[in-house]
């Protein structure tokens, strides 16, 4: 009866000193998550509307001009107050005839901009271009930083309650808890030498170590396993040398494969195009990414994530006009350029023979088919270990694509006949052969 009374007595006060330390963090836990703010740009739409001038220029504009920001030609916003609206309808319905007539306004603009002509667009009437001068004459929206201001990471929080801060109240806690029990223990044994409770004292035990020694048959068996174990974790090390699937090195210039082959849908080969007819994939000229980047000086807001906010890939734009030689104010080339020291991801030891052309153009073989997902890869990394085995295993389950191929029809029906397939793989055709890919 005195020991359960002693059992009834520790368990209230646990629960007690529990319930009194989760009481402490309730402030803590008990934040309500900030209401989520929406940054709505003041728009107004007077002598024109909006939406369809946004459809308008994004259609016939945004190629050379941007609103905010001068690009191959001026930046838009504020121009209704730069230049009358009469001289604004002529100028974009036929701006060579404007020149050639000798308006000195319109003269100036082509002799800033390197005398490149601008497009006419004699189908758009009085009203579109209302339309077009209202979207250009939004003001920029300016996001608000919310009223909790920024949290120990740099992001900013409603709550006022930093992670810092409850990681160090549960830290508390868990502290606490050890303490409680600690006293509890100790209050019981107090109790059991007031009551002249006798505890039960422990038998010496026998060391395992000790025993273990004493058993021969045990030490002969570990020895035994140590020894396999050792030889098969020795061979795995071994075996995995040079085998670098996984590997996600840092480039000098972030680059998405995600945004440009995942969001926007451009083909691998239109970047990689050697790929088609050459041993080699290539490494992309930096010229290739100012095809679209001449014009494209700032990605759009929805393009940022939980890892990228929208001023970081910006600013990995300017690395890549600083590399090209890029001025954006003047929209030409400096002359000083800087090599982009890129990190090879993708490597074959130099014994391997591997030709892309032959993958790609001939077998149709699709790039996911060895690097992976890329269109979801924000970060570009080795998908396949790219092993001799690995190889095999798909020269063994590829069927060769002959149709259309007069160099495989000959072969084809041989070979087929003397397996009794349909359809041949790699293999079948010589794929395993040594001198194929070691020569």
């Amino acid at each position: 009866m005195k020991q359960v009374k002693y059992r009834n007595s520790a368990s209230k006060l646990l629960l007690l000193g529990t319930v009194f330390l989760f009481s402490l963090l309730n402030p803590v836990f008990a934040q309500e998550e900030p209401a989520s703010t929406e940054v709505v740009a003041e728009e107004s739409a007077a002598g024109g509307d909006v939406a369809k001038g946004e459809a308008l220029f994004k259609s016939l504009c945004a190629a050379c001009h941007k609103r905010y920001k001068k690009m191959t030609g001026p930046a838009l916003f504020g121009v209704k107050e730069r230049r009358d609206t009469e001289w604004l309808y002529s100028w974009i319905k036929n701006s060579a005839a404007m020149i050639a007539s000798g308006d000195a306004d319109a003269v100036a603009i082509w002799e800033e901009y390197n005398k490149t002509p601008m497009n006419a667009f004699p189908q758009l009437t009085n009203t579109d271009i209302d339309n077009i001068l209202a979207y250009v004459s939004v003001p920029k929206a300016t996001p608000e930083v919310p009223k909790g201001g920024p949290d120990v990471d740099g992001k900013s929080s409603d709550s006022g309650v930093s992670s810092n801060l409850v990681l160090a109240a549960l830290a508390l806690v868990f502290l606490m808890l050890v303490v409680v029990l600690f006293l509890v223990n100790k209050t019981l044994r107090s109790f059991a030498v007031a009551n002249g409770v006798e505890l039960p004292e422990t038998e010496a035990r026998t060391p395992i170590w000790e025993a273990f020694v004493k058993n021969q048959f045990l030490v002969l068996v570990t020895a035994i396993f140590l020894l396999l174990a050792s030889g098969y974790f020795v061979y795995g090390y071994f075996m995995q040398v040079g085998v670098d699937q996984g590997y996600m090195p840092i480039q000098p210039i972030h680059y998405s494969h995600k945004i440009h082959a995942g969001d926007n849908k451009i083909e691998c080969k239109y970047c990689h195009s050697s790929a088609r007819v050459s041993k080699h994939s290539g490494i992309p000229s930096l010229n290739v990414c100012m095809n679209c980047h001449k014009s494209i000086s700032e990605v759009a807001d929805a393009t940022a994530t939980a890892d990228y906010s929208k001023e970081f890939y910006d600013g990995e734009i300017k690395k890549l006009y600083k590399a090209v030689g890029w001025d954006e104010n003047t929209q030409s080339y400096t002359g000083d350029t800087e090599p982009v020291k890129w990190v090879r991801i993708h490597n074959l030891p130099d014994f391997a023979y591997f030709n892309h052309s032959q993958h790609v153009s001939v077998a149709g073989i699709e790039c996911q088919k060895c690097h992976g997902p890329v269109e979801e890869m924000e970060i570009m990394y080795q998908h396949a270990p790219l092993t001799m085995g690995w190889c095999i295993n798909c020269h063994r389950e590829t069927n060769v694509k002959t149709e259309g191929n007069e160099y495989y029809e000959k072969i084809h029906t041989e070979l087929s006949k003397k397996y009794g397939v349909d359809k041949l793989t790699a293999a079948q055709m010589g794929g395993l052969e040594c001198g194929k890919c070691h020569y």
